[in-house]
């Protein structure tokens, strides 16, 4: 009988970390039932809801614990949320290491896995001589450049973000201009944050990322021969498309799958901003307008307007009826073409609903693996974080997805808006597009397969902990 192997896994207080380091997790037991896993979570006033709710449909062999919480007014307030995120981690750190030491004492660990934002746990694994690993939960591309990021800065990189025209080049990736960057970059304190984050990286022992070779060859390719040659021959393990496997709340799940019921196939033109982004008042009119003078049926999640496209992404948007903000008379004019969904909706029945024909998407990576997997044709419209990255990859590398133009003063006007749209909806080039991803859907869903290329690599990860089990570390 296979001897169990115990490891421990750490995401920051963030949902869409939390929810796919879970969904990692089983990901892993499943695979290779060897695997007993504990997840830890920082906590900002009280877990996230939602996953207490993911939580709930946790196998046998993977448990959690919540740390002490962290008060929201203890951290900086008027900064980038994750540069409160960063704080939040650190102010955990003591509780986590009681958690870690309490989890030694009973059962020997093999291994510890961090999400990026809580890699001072890297530091923390090395007095328990257990090993290390990264999980992220991002794109190749973006793990590249998180990787690299140091040696960026020292070629420069600020001036990048300085002149947002001037382009870097990161090895294997397409070229990125310095506006795609991630933006929280353009703020000193964010990026003092990172830059001493990323050379943390060096701890690790190997990294899993949430992609899969066939999609990103090149870049999994560079990173690998990189890694062997910076970082003791640490592993990259391309492990996905990992993506939640159940809805995380009944909630409007009835009103969109019966109204998306009476639509004809890949008619429905679907809309979200993840689970944290905003549009300002502004902003949220023009796709208001957009959306009807496209002429399209479109579902859409709307979520009250904010001058902080993060706004919501640590701390849960205020308690207003978001129909309150969409233009006079809107609603009415579009009761035949369109469905307003607010806060939360079902998204992976509804990428999965045979009506669903294009996704406008803030381009988190979550979001982005649904759409490939389900087939669907993508709007990019990245609004912080590495999104602007992977809007650059969906639309000039892997060409399955268009991206509207935004003016002078950052608004995408509901002309340009339109124009998307049916171009996605209805065009020759929407055509093309929609051909691209189901070639690509076909690709992922073969990297899951027995043999496929990712769950070969969790195989290859433990083989590689069954070597270390009882070997001392270096």
């Amino acid at each position: 009988m296979a001897k169990t192997i115990r490891i421990a896994v750490v995401s920051p207080p963030a949902f869409s970390h939390q929810a796919s380091i879970i969904e990692f997790c089983k990901k892993l037991v499943n695979v290779d039932q060897q695997f007993h896993v504990t997840c830890i979570f920082p906590t900002i006033d009280a877990p996230i809801p939602a996953t207490t709710t993911l939580l709930q449909s946790l196998p046998s062999n993977v448990d959690y614990t919540f740390l002490t919480p962290v008060k929201n007014e203890d951290l900086p307030q008027g900064v980038p949320s994750v540069v409160q995120l960063q704080h939040a981690v650190c102010q955990s750190m003591p509780s986590f290491r009681n958690a870690l030491r309490s989890l030694c004492s009973t059962t020997p660990l093999a291994a510890l896995v961090a999400d990026p934002f809580a890699n001072e746990a890297l530091e923390i694994t090395k007095e328990f001589n257990i090993l290390s690993y990264v999980y992220f939960c991002n794109s190749s591309m973006a793990v590249s450049f998180l990787l690299r990021l140091p040696t960026l800065h020292d070629q420069g990189l600020r001036e990048c973000l300085d002149h947002l025209t001037r382009t870097i080049q990161i090895p294997g990736c397409i070229p990125i201009q310095g506006h795609d960057l991630p933006r929280d970059l353009r703020s000193s304190v964010a990026y003092e944050f990172m830059l001493q984050r990323c050379k943390r990286f060096t701890l690790a022992d190997g990294f899993f990322v949430n992609s899969f070779f066939e999609m990103e060859q090149g870049t999994v390719t560079a990173l690998k021969e990189s890694s062997k040659g910076g970082n003791h021959n640490a592993p990259v393990y391309p492990v996905g498309p990992i993506i939640q496997t159940r809805p995380i709340s009944e909630k409007n799940m009835l009103e969109c799958m019966r109204w998306l019921e009476k639509q004809s196939p890949n008619s429905v033109f679907y809309v979200s901003f993840g689970s944290g982004g905003s549009l300002s008042q502004q902003q949220l009119n023009e796709l208001a307008l957009g959306l009807e003078l496209s002429g399209q049926k479109f579902l859409w999640v709307l979520r009250p307007p904010n001058d902080v496209a993060d706004g919501a992404y640590l701390v849960a948007a205020k308690d207003h009826d978001p129909l309150q903000f969409l233009p006079n008379g809107f609603l009415e004019r579009i009761k035949e073409q369109g469905l307003i969904v607010p806060s939360w909706a079902p998204q992976i029945q509804i990428l999965s609903h045979a009506s669903t024909g294009g996704f406008l998407t803030h381009c988190g990576w979550n979001s982005i693996l649904e759409s490939i997997l389900m087939g669907v044709p993508m709007v990019t419209w990245p609004l912080f974080a590495e999104q602007g990255m992977n809007a650059v990859l969906l639309t000039d590398d892997l060409k399955v997805a268009l991206r509207p133009k935004f003016n002078e003063n950052g608004i995408a006007e509901k002309g340009e808006i339109s124009k998307v749209i049916k171009g996605l909806m209805m065009g020759a080039e929407g055509n093309e597009i929609r051909q691209r991803i189901e070639k690509l859907k076909d690709t992922a869903t073969n990297a899951l397969k027995e043999d496929g290329s990712s769950t070969r690599a969790i195989y290859e990860f433990g083989m590689q902990m069954e070597n270390f089990q009882g070997r001392p570390l270096n």
